[in-house]
Order: C-alpha cells, then sequence, then structure tokens
C-alpha cells in the first residue's frame, strides 16, 4: 500500500531525529544563533529548514518570534543574528539602511523571486474590463466596496507589520479605495478562498512563492512600474506632489544576519550564504502546510530528509 503523504512526513521528521551531527563536526561557540520567525508560513519554512541545517552541523539554534521590519533593530545590536527572509518587494529600504550602518550584512539571495502587489480573480475582468490597468480602479471601485467602505472600494492587505505602502499609494494615485488590513496571513487567504467560492469581489494584497497564484486563476494590478525615486522623490511619477504614486518593486528575497556572525560563527555565516531553495520548492511545501494541514516541521524534516546531499554541501560535508 502506498503510504499517505502525512505518514511520510512524519516517518521523515523521526529519521531527521537521528540523524547525527557531520564526523568531526566542530562549532566555533555553542551560545545560540538566533533565528527570527515571522507570521507567513514560507518564512517559517525557510527559517526552520536553515535552522534545521545548522542544528545538524552541531550549532545551537534559537528561533525567535520578531516583527519584519523592527527586527532590524535587533540585527544591529546584535541580540538577534539571522533573517532569513527579507523581500525586494517591502523590505529593500529597511534592509539598506540596516546595512549602511555597518551593523547588518546582506547575506545573498535565497534562490526565490518576490512579487508582492493588489490582485483581483480573473472573473473580475468580466464585471471591469479595463483590468489590469490601475486606471480601471475607479471605475470599479463601488465593485469592490462592502458596506462598510461604501463608496470607495476595499482593499484587503496583509498584516501591517508587514509595510508596503499601501495606504500611501491609494493616495498618491488618488484611488477610491479604503486600505483595510487582514489581521494574520491565514486570515488573507481564508477571504480569498471565500470570495473565489463565491464568484464575489475582492482585490487583495497576493505574493508569491506562495500557492495561491497558482491555485486560483487572476492577475496582478498594474501600476506605473517601480522605480526607486517613485518612493523617493515626490516629484517623479504621475502625482507630482507625492511618493510611492508606483507599484511595488519586484526582486529577489534576500538573507540578512548581525555583521558579528561572520567572526563568531564562521562555520554558519558560509553554510547561510550558500543556502538556496526556489519558488516552486517553497510554493509546494506552503501548500502541504496551509491546504493540506501538515505541520511546518513536519514538512521541513521531509525537505531535509530528500535533499541531504544538498544540504550537507551547505555546511561543508
Amino acid at each position: 500500500m502506498r503510504p499517505t503523504r502525512g505518514f511520510v512526513a512524519v516517518t521523515a521528521l523521526a529519521a531527521l531525529a537521528l540523524l547525527p551531527p557531520p564526523a568531526g563536526a566542530q562549532v566555533e561557540s555553542t551560545d545560540p544563533i538566533r533565528l527570527t520567525l515571522h507570521d507567513w508560513t514560507g518564512q517559517l519554512i525557510t527559517t526552520r529548514i536553515m535552522g534545521e541545517v545548522l542544528k545538524a552541523a552541531g550549532y545551537n539554534v534559537e528561533y525567535v518570534q520578531a516583527d519584519y521590519l523592527a527586527q532590524f533593530a535587533g540585527l544591529k545590536s546584535g541580540d538577534l543574528h539571522v533573517a532569513m527572509e527579507i523581500w525586494e518587494t517591502t523590505g529593500r529600504q529597511a534592509m539598506d539602511e540596516a546595512v549602511a550602518t555597518g551593523l547588518v550584512e546582506n547575506l545573498g539571495e535565497t534562490g526565490m523571486v518576490a512579487i508582492e502587489e493588489w490582485w483581483y480573480p480573473l472573473y473580475m475582468k468580466e464585471q471591469c474590463p479595463g483590468l489590469p490597468d490601475w486606471r480601471a480602479l475607479n471605475d470599479c471601485a463601488e465593485l469592490f466596496a462592502t458596506p462598510e467602505t461604501y463608496p470607495k472600494g476595499r482593499y484587503l492587505g496583509g498584516p501591517v507589520t508587514w509595510g508596503g505602502y499601501d495606504e500611501e499609494r491609494v493616495e498618491a494615485l488618488g484611488l477610491d479605495f479604503e486600505v483595510v488590513h487582514a489581521g494574520t496571513d491565514a486570515a488573507l487567504f481564508a477571504e480569498l478562498e471565500s470570495a473565489y467560492q463565491r464568484r464575489a469581489p475582492i482585490i487583495l494584497w497576493v505574493y508569491t512563492p506562495h500557492w495561491a497564484p497558482i491555485k486560483y486563476e487572476g492577475e496582478w494590478i498594474e501600476f506605473p512600474p517601480y522605480e526607486p525615486a517613485c518612493y523617493e522623490d515626490p516629484s517623479w511619477g504621475v502625482n507630482p506632489d507625492l511618493a510611492y504614486d508606483c507599484g511595488k518593486p519586484r526582486g529577489p528575497i534576500w538573507k540578512v544576519a548581525w555583521a558579528g556572525l561572520k567572526d563568531k560563527w564562521p562555520g554558519a555565516y558560509r553554510a547561510i550564504k550558500a543556502f538556496r531553495v526556489t519558488n516552486e520548492e517553497m510554493g509546494e511545501m506552503i501548500a502541504r502546510v496551509d491546504l493540506e494541514g501538515e505541520s511546518v516541521e513536519a514538512v521541513v524534516a521531509d525537505w531535509m530528509a530528500k535533499n541531504e546531499d544538498r544540504w550537507r554541501a551547505w555546511i561543508g560535508q
């Protein structure tokens, strides 16, 4: 009989727990390396993969819940050590500011490429045929309205801690929309699931790597293309008086660390720099957690069991 995926994951978890550290493994310090955890599934997976790899190399690892943007204070001070997902789309400014102090180091790309933008189900195009052009939004604002926002449309944003400048974007582009933030990542996509099943109007923050743009047919709004000047120079773009009159940037998801990591834990530093996963891998793992009900720990253990040669290369074994 073919084993179920849940059985395979549990078996992998047990096997991973039995994996010995690499032969001759020596760590430079037994102090804990603190990796930050945030509030979306993919980041939890990425971080736990890296943490479990470091544990297999013999390092002491702690997972610390931290705010996505506020974590940079801890990374500068050395109270936090590693953040595995800083998205070009929403975290680049905070990352660059932290790196410029010399207290935080950019450890390079994760291998994943990010898009985070306003998104709507494809069935909404029948009612608002000017989409995905952002200028069609005001023509169709009432379609997206709720009793609380009427006559303005409702844009369902991510948790407020994610940043993204959506309120500023609405003001700068003169959009007849009100930004309403979902409390959690799970609540955001639960609302999408409900609306999609009913073919109800919805426009919301969707990102990739994630299962949502694979499972559901839809499109991202085409705002004026992002340029750094859009965020920095109000005179740039369609609104000469306000910044953020463009879409969000797109690009890599980065790894960052406290600048002292490379001196205190040079082996861990090299392993984190070597870390790579793809959008496709991550989308599949997120779906297993969010849609199939597997635990993050079981999905990570399954990935570790299937990719041992790969991650052992990261730690030089």
